[in-house]
């Protein structure tokens, strides 16, 4: 839908269509728009986000709740049947206390958030049932976005789950992995000649042409952005209702840095966690890294780049949420770093061998940042420190293929065995 077309008056919704939502209001100038399918301020074409009016809600409501994301309905806009409605149940994905890690890195106390385990693998499915609750309440008739990867396979399977139409629309030179991990759950997969930036621009040009599509990242995208939301809440339930001191969160558009920040000041507001400082870190790849450069260069400026990196999850050379991503890392006195393509396949590896999780590119990221932030002396290893783990590596397996494989081949024989001193 397009600018324009927002000023016109809201269609009317069943009640409670958006949960506790109150608003759309806009992040730069703070004009309020009617709750619907509205993504830029009429009045200065700032980014929306949503605002509630949120109930009393207690740590035993909560912990009462199904094990997905729906534990924490009253605090998304989503209607209260929510689970009611087919969906993916994302969520309640595992906090490992990363030891073997923390002691590789030199840091005392370590956790992985690992969203992998999600159902199609990555924490895509957390925004994607939110948008998908948005688009059923809008009424729209085809499920869209367009995608770096794991939003795709995220929406494909979602709108397969849900029985809505579904289109998705990537970057042709994209994984073949994340392309079959989309094309089983879609006929209806679109690739465009063009980075990411291209298809989004596409897809942007789509849902103001056309009628009933719910893109989840453009015109429903207010609506999507606060799943990010969940994995707040639940690192800070999984560590006893406490917020942890540091948080190293990769970087795309921003959004889920963003939400994240903004999940931690609403468990305070709601009086759910004690009120504490805590540092965010934003994690990039060298090769696209526009928020990390703006960071080090102590500008608000954001230069969009054409990118260039094995992470392609992360790569979005124009990211719509990296100016207020230096807001809250600046805020908070964490940081933005960035490592290279040989960094980021380093990370993929250490992670695994040192606690058995297999984490794509964007995972592998963060897991280098992490180091470089201790190499660098821009983290304190004596804090408690989360990283974010966003998806499977079996996606981006061409990442480490020819870093890894088999120590020896050999005969079937004990002396074969022996002889590869494999021991």
């Amino acid at each position: 839908m397009s600018v324009v077309a927002q000023s016109a008056p809201s269609k009317t919704f069943r009640a409670g269509a958006f949960g506790n939502a109150r608003v759309l209001v806009c992040r730069e100038c703070s004009h309020e728009v009617d709750l619907g399918p509205h993504y830029a301020c009429p009045e200065c074409f700032g980014p929306l986000e949503v605002a509630y009016d949120f109930p009393q809600v207690t740590r035993e409501e909560i912990e009462a709740g199904p094990a997905n994301i729906w534990r924490y309905k009253a605090l998304l806009p989503v209607p209260s049947d929510i689970e009611q409605s087919p969906n993916m149940e994302p969520g309640f994905t595992r906090l490992l206390k990363a030891d073997n890690l923390g002691r590789e890195l030199g840091i005392d106390n370590l956790w992985v958030k690992d969203d992998s385990t999600n159902p199609t693998n990555s924490f895509k499915d957390r925004v994607v049932a939110c948008a998908l609750s948005a688009a059923r309440e809008l009424g729209a008739k085809v499920f869209a976005c367009p995608s770096t990867g794991n939003l795709a396979n995220a929406v494909a399977a979602a709108g397969a789950r849900a029985g809505i139409k579904t289109v998705v629309f990537i970057p042709s030179n994209l994984e073949q992995p994340k392309q079959v991990n989309s094309a089983v759950f879609t006929d209806r997969l679109v690739a465009v000649n063009g980075n990411y930036d291209d298809v989004n621009k596409l897809a942007s040009e789509i849902a103001g042409e056309e009628e009933g599509w719910a893109f989840v990242n453009v015109n429903v995208r207010p609506f999507y952005a606060e799943g990010s939301k969940t994995l707040g809440y639940e690192i800070a339930e999984q560590l006893g209702w406490r917020l942890p001191d540091q948080i190293v969160i990769p970087v795309a558009s921003g959004s889920q840095l963003t939400k994240v920040d903004k999940s931690f000041q609403e468990l305070i507001k709601l009086g759910l966690v004690e009120d504490k400082p805590y540092r965010v870190y934003g994690a990039q790849a060298t090769g696209c890294s526009p928020v990390s450069v703006a960071y080090k260069g102590a500008t608000d400026a954001i230069r969009p780049v054409k990118p260039d990196t094995i992470a392609k999850s992360l790569a979005i050379g124009n990211p719509a949420d990296g100016i207020y991503v230096l807001d809250v890392c600046r805020r908070t006195g964490g940081a933005v770093e960035d490592i290279s393509d040989d960094e980021v396949r380093a990370g993929i590896v250490l992670l695994a061998r040192t606690e058995g999780i297999f984490t794509e590119t964007a995972g592998g990221t963060t897991v280098g940042v992490l180091k470089k932030l201790v190499e660098t002396g821009q983290l304190d290893t004596t804090l408690e420190t989360v990283v974010i783990n966003t998806g499977h590596g079996l996606k981006t397996l061409d990442a480490v293929s020819d870093r890894v494989s088999a120590a020896a081949t050999i005969e079937p024989t004990y002396s074969a065995f022996t002889a590869a001193n494999l021991v």
